[in-house]
């Protein structure tokens, strides 16, 4: 009888705590198998024309209305959620890979080696992402991997330079130092003791980030870097509709997709801090 009331409070302390966390995840999960399934969720194929029915509102036949060239608006906004969640994957992972590589090395060669590293890394900080990524994608010419390619040249150095400074605190801890005095190779120790140590803050940055991403890649198809047409893909479906305000929902839906999407990750990546900060755990 007496536990009950000291039990509830602690359980909403981590409703409000957690709460959004939760809220982010099924946004996340539910994108994510929107995009799997869209084949089969999709009421229309994404490319299909109806000129006879072009800029409908939305109806029963066309849940979200249709676009200039009559296509159904919710059937692009599903396949779109593939590309835009893809393209947000691929960079901040492989930003990731490629970032935590550099900084680690640099954290463990210090010397020269750290100093070149750094120097590179912070040339390309000197830039504003948006503006870099904008440059390399008008040079390598409209396409989603181009783009892609565009926006991981700018992405990786956020990583580098969060990776050195962890590799740095947990080098000078005394299990590294016992590891090298037994010999073992500095792959082995990179790899196995201080990479896992160092997972906790990059997966919060990683899961931040892939909203970031997200929303990016949407600008620059909006600017007309991205996708080549038709393509379905969120930013150039909010391009399409811009000039359209009378046919509001040709860009409304898309850009709430975004929003929405940028939510869940931010949400999601609140929470996952929140979960792994020992001081704010157990509360």
């Amino acid at each position: 009888m007496v536990a009950m009331p000291a039990t509830r409070p602690r359980w909403r302390r981590r409703l409000r705590r957690y709460g959004p966390a939760w809220v982010g995840s099924a946004i996340v999960l539910a994108w994510i198998l929107v995009a799997l399934f869209a084949p089969l969720i999709a009421p229309y194929p994404p490319q299909a024309q109806d000129i006879v029915n072009r800029l409908t509102p939305p109806s029963a036949d066309h849940w979200l209305g249709t676009d200039v060239l009559g296509r159904d608006v919710l059937s692009r906004l599903i396949f779109g959620a593939r590309l835009s969640l893809l393209a947000g994957f691929s960079v901040v992972l492989l930003g990731a890979a490629i970032g935590v590589t550099v900084g680690i090395i640099a954290a463990w060669a210090r010397g020269f080696v750290d100093e070149a590293l750094m120097r590179f890394t912070d040339l390309v900080l000197c830039f504003p992402p948006i503006i870099l990524a904008l440059a390399i994608a008008a040079a390598l010419g409209i396409g989603s991997t181009n783009t892609i390619l565009a926006m991981l040249v700018v992405w990786w150095p956020k990583f580098a330079r969060l990776a050195r400074a962890l590799a740095l605190v947990q080098r000078s801890q005394e299990y590294v130092e016992a590891a090298t005095v037994l010999g073992l190779k500095p792959v082995r120790i990179l790899g196995r003791h201080i990479l896992p140590n160092t997972l906790g803050p990059l997966a919060v940055l990683i899961t931040l980030d892939l909203g970031n991403a997200i929303l990016t890649f949407a600008g620059l198809s909006f600017l007309g870097l991205g996708v080549v047409p038709p393509t379905a893909e969120w930013g150039s479906m909010v391009a399409e509709g811009r000039e359209l305000v009378e046919q509001w929902w040709v860009a409304t839906f898309p850009g709430l997709a975004i929003l929405t999407v940028v939510v869940g990750f931010n949400f999601l990546g609140d929470g996952l801090r929140d979960w792994l900060d020992p001081r704010t755990r157990g509360r």
